[in-house]
């Protein structure tokens, strides 16, 4: 069985920031694509996609509210991802969930087989 565990998350300044890590478990992490979606407050029946590798960590995609700000990379000897989150703003307090499928990248959340519980993550002004 596979374990997303995520990592990482807390309470920063804005403008400050913050690196999350997701470590697998069960499963074959190389073949995974990774993939990091958050809910906001008040927004809880929607996931919104931040960012996404793919299992060769040569392609990578972001959500256009984070696209500049956020890394996403890779160790597959760790078995993590990584979410670099720097110009952290109020907008971004959520709870970040890491997630995986096969191989390729997707930006629906409907696409991945395994999440893990989430962080969260609190912006302050």
């Amino acid at each position: 069985q596979v374990h997303l565990g995520e990592s990482g998350g807390g309470l920063v300044q804005r403008g400050g920031s913050l690196k999350l890590s997701c470590v697998v478990s069960g499963g074959a992490f190389a073949d995974y694509a990774m993939a990091w979606f958050r809910q906001a407050p008040g927004k809880e029946r929607e996931r919104e996609f931040v960012a996404s590798i793919n299992f060769s960590g040569n392609g990578k995609h972001y959500g256009d509210a984070v696209k500049g700000r956020f890394t996403i990379s890779r160790h597959d000897v760790l078995n993590t991802v990584y979410l670099q989150m720097d110009r952290l703003q109020r907008e971004d307090t959520a709870r970040y969930y890491c997630a995986s499928r096969y191989y390729y990248e997707d930006k629906k959340p409907e696409e991945y087989d395994n999440w893990g519980k989430g962080n969260q993550v609190t912006v302050s002004s």
